[in-house]
C-alpha cells in the first residue's frame, strides 16, 4: 500500500479476469456496484479536497473562535460599561472602582505579588534547569519529574499545605508539635500568597529554561575558552545572551500566572486583597456582576500588556542552532556535579515535604490532637461540595476536555499551518488562537455567564434569541470553558509539531490529487502523535486541577472536585479539602504516567520509520 495515497499496488490478475473499471466483473467484489462506489469516492474526494472546501473549514474555525472567545469578551466589556438596568454609562463604573480605596488597592497588591513571585521563581527555575542541562549529576530524569509535581495539584492545595506547615497549629510553627523550637511566619497575606505562587510557577519557569539551555552550540564555548574567558565571563557573555528569549518568556509566563491565580490567594490571602479574589467577592459574595465585570477588565490590562510585549520580543528571536552547530557535551566535574546534586536535591526535598505534609494531614484523624492515621477524611460524609460525585464529575470533565479539546486544537493548528489558502483568514485564526493565553480563568468564567446565560439580545427593537443558551448549566459549558482556558498551549504545541514536517508532503499530495484530509489522517496525524497525546494529557491534568475557569459556571447538579475543595475550605473542613486535593494529584499523576506509556508504545508502532 502506498503510504501517501493509500492505494493498493496492482497485483497480477487471474486468467480471464478483466478490469472492473471497464464494467466487467473481476471476482466477487466487482460489478456495477463497485464502479458506482469508486465514482462516488472520487467525487467526494474532489469536493472535500477542493479549495472551496478548505476555505469553508478555515471559516468554520474562525467562527468557532469568534463564538467562544470574541463574543463572550465583547459581552463582558459591554457589561462593564453598563449599569444594572443595561443602560450604557461609559466609564462611570471604572471611575467608581478607582475611587474605592479597598478595591483600587488590589491592583498594587496584585502587582507586588506577581513581581515578587517572578523575581524568585525565575532564578530558581534557571538554577534548577542549569543543573539539569549543564552538569553530569545523576538521576536527572527523576529530579525533573519530581519538580513537575506542582503542575498536577490545584493551587488551592498550595495554600492548604502552607496552613498545615505555618498555621497556628502547623508543623513548623509548633516545632513539629513541640519537639523543637517553632518558627512563626506571617502566613496570611502577601507572604503566604507569594510562597504559594512560587511553588506554582517554578515548574513553568524550569521547563521553559530547560528547553532554552538545551539548545546550545558548543563552538561558542570553545571560542570563549580559546580566548581565555573564565567561567564567570563565559556565563555572562555566552550563556545568558543565548537564553535571553527563554528568560523573557519565563518572566512573562510567571508574571501572568501569579497575577491571575485565584486558588492560593483565596486560601491564604486573608485581608490582603488582589484582583482575582476581588472578582470572586463581587460576584459570589455581593452578587454585583457589573463590578465583577469591571474588575475583570482591569485584570485583563496588565496580562494583555505582558502578553503583547512577550509576543513582540519572541518575533525578534533568531535561530540559535545552525546546520554546522556542534552539540554541547558536558564534562564531569566532581565539585560542580555534587553542588548541582545538592541544589536539586534541596528543591525536590522541599516539594516532596510540602505535598507530603498535605498527604499526612489528609490521613490524620484530628490535627494536631489525635495524630492516628485513617481514611475518615476520604469518606466526605456530611461535607459540602459533592464528595465523590464531584470527583468523578471532574474526571468526566477532564476526559471530555482532553478528547474534544485535542481534536479541535490539532485540527485548527493543521488548518493554520498546512492548508495554505486564504492567508488573511488563517492569520486571524492564528491570532485568536493565541489570545486565550492572556485570559485569566475567572475572566473566561464570568464572560461565559454573561454571554451563554443571556436568552437573547435586543437589536434596534427586535429581540434576537441566543442559540447557545442551552449550553448554560450543563457539562458542555464546563468543558468548553476548559478548552478555551488551555487552548493556546495546546495550539502552540500542535503547531510546533506540524512545523517540523516538511510542506513537501502537502505539495506531493496536491500534485497526486490526494485530498488533504487523507494526508492528514495517513501521514500528518501518525507523525504528530506524540504531540497529540501531550496536548490530551495537558487538557486532562489542567481540567482536573483548575478552579478559576469553572467556579462561576458549575451547577448544584454538576459539582466539581476543585470547587468542592474551595467549598470545604470555606466551611472549615480543611482536612477533607486536603483529602480531595490529594485525590486530584494522585489521579493526575496516574493519568500522566498512562499517557507516557501510551506515547512510548504508539511511537514504536507508528514511528518506526524514524529508526531507519
Amino acid at each position: 500500500m502506498n503510504p501517501l495515497t493509500g492505494l493498493t499496488q496492482t497485483r497480477p490478475r487471474r486468467s480471464g479476469a478483466m478490469d472492473s473499471r471497464a464494467g466487467v466483473m473481476d471476482g466477487p467484489g466487482g460489478g456495477p456496484g463497485r464502479i458506482l462506489n469508486q465514482g462516488l469516492d472520487q467525487r467526494l474526494d474532489q469536493i472535500l479536497g477542493s479549495e472551496a472546501a478548505k476555505r469553508v473549514l478555515i471559516l468554520l474555525a474562525l467562527v468557532w473562535l469568534i463564538v467562544v472567545v470574541v463574543l463572550p469578551l465583547g459581552t463582558l466589556l459591554l457589561k462593564s460599561l453598563s449599569d444594572n438596568q443595561g443602560n450604557f454609562v461609559g466609564l462611570a463604573n471604572f471611575v467608581a472602582y478607582f475611587k474605592s480605596p479597598s478595591l483600587s488597592r488590589s491592583i498594587g497588591n496584585s502587582l507586588v505579588v506577581a513581581f515578587a513571585t517572578t523575581a524568585i521563581a525565575v532564578p530558581l527555575g534557571f538554577a534548577f534547569s542549569w543543573c539539569l542541562t549543564r552538569t553530569c549529576m545523576p538521576a536527572k530524569w527523576l529530579f525533573k519529574s519530581l519538580a513537575l509535581m506542582p503542575l498536577f495539584a490545584p493551587t488551592l492545595l498550595n495554600g492548604i499545605a502552607l496552613i498545615y506547615l505555618f498555621g497556628r497549629k502547623g508543623l513548623i510553627t509548633t516545632g513539629f508539635f513541640g519537639a523543637i523550637p517553632g518558627i512563626k511566619l506571617p502566613l496570611y497575606g502577601s507572604f503566604g500568597i507569594i510562597v504559594s505562587e512560587v511553588i506554582y510557577t517554578f515548574p513553568q519557569a524550569m521547563l521553559i529554561l530547560s528547553i532554552a539551555l538545551a539548545v546550545t552550540d558548543a563552538r561558542l564555548y570553545e571560542a570563549a575558552a580559546s580566548l581565555g574567558a573564565g567561567r564567570v565571563r563565559t556565563f555572562f557573555t555566552v550563556t545568558l545572551p543565548g537564553i535571553k528569549y527563554g528568560l523573557v518568556s519565563a518572566f512573562f509566563v510567571c508574571f501572568i500566572l501569579a497575577f491571575t491565580d485565584f486558588g492560593a490567594p483565596k486560601v491564604v490571602g486573608g485581608n490582603f486583597n488582589i484582583l482575582a479574589t476581588d472578582i470572586y467577592k463581587q460576584v459570589i459574595g455581593q452578587q454585583n456582576f457589573i463590578m465583577g465585570a469591571v474588575v475583570s477588565m482591569v485584570l485583563l490590562i496588565p496580562t494583555c500588556m505582558a502578553f503583547i510585549i512577550d509576543r513582540i520580543i519572541q518575533q525578534r528571536q533568531v535561530a540559535m542552532i545552525a546546520a554546522k552547530s556542534v552539540p554541547l557535551v558536558n564534562k564531569p566535574d566532581a565539585l560542580r556535579d555534587n553542588l548541582a546534586l545538592a541544589c536539586c536535591g534541596l528543591v525536590v526535598f522541599s516539594i516532596l515535604a510540602f505535598y507530603g505534609t498535605a498527604l499526612y494531614a489528609s490521613l490524620v484523624k484530628v490535627w494536631p490532637y489525635k495524630l492516628s492515621l485513617g481514611l475518615s477524611h476520604y469518606r466526605f460524609t456530611g461535607m459540602g461540595g459533592g464528595g465523590y460525585a464531584a470527583f468523578f464529575n471532574s474526571m468526566r470533565m477532564g476526559l471530555y476536555s482532553a478528547v474534544l479539546g485535542t481534536a479541535v486544537t490539532f485540527f485548527t493548528a493543521f488548518l493554520v499551518e498546512k492548508v495554505r489558502v486564504w492567508d488573511r483568514c488563517r492569520h486571524t485564526v492564528y491570532f485568536l488562537s493565541i489570545l486565550p493565553l492572556a485570559l485569566p480563568g475567572l475572566v473566561i468564567g464570568l464572560a461565559y455567564i454573561f454571554f451563554y446565560n443571556a436568552r437573547g439580545w435586543d437589536f434596534f427593537g427586535m429581540f434576537v434569541p441566543n442559540p447557545f443558551n442551552f449550553l448554560y448549566g450543563t457539562m458542555a459549558i464546563l468543558v468548553l470553558s476548559n478548552i478555551v482556558h488551555f487552548y493556546t498551549m495546546g495550539f502552540l504545541t500542535a503547531s510546533t509539531a506540524l512545523k517540523q514536517m516538511d510542506i513537501e508532503f502537502e505539495h506531493v499530495s496536491d500534485a497526486m490529487g490526494v485530498p488533504f484530509y487523507k494526508t492528514l489522517f495517513r501521514i500528518t496525524l501518525p507523525v504528530s502523535l506524540p504531540a497529540v497525546l501531550e496536548v490530551a494529557s495537558y487538557y486532562f491534568v489542567n481540567s482536573m486541577a483548575t478552579v478559576s475557569a469553572v467556579i462561576f459556571l458549575y451547577s448544584a447538579d454538576i459539582p466539581l472536585a476543585s470547587v468542592a475543595i474551595a467549598n470545604m475550605d470555606d466551611a472549615g473542613d480543611t482536612a477533607s479539602a486536603c483529602a480531595m486535593s490529594v485525590l486530584v494529584v494522585f489521579t493526575n499523576i496516574v493519568v500522566r504516567l498512562l499517557f507516557l506509556l501510551c506515547t512510548k508504545k504508539l511511537k514504536a508502532r507508528t514511528q518506526a520509520w524514524k529508526e531507519g
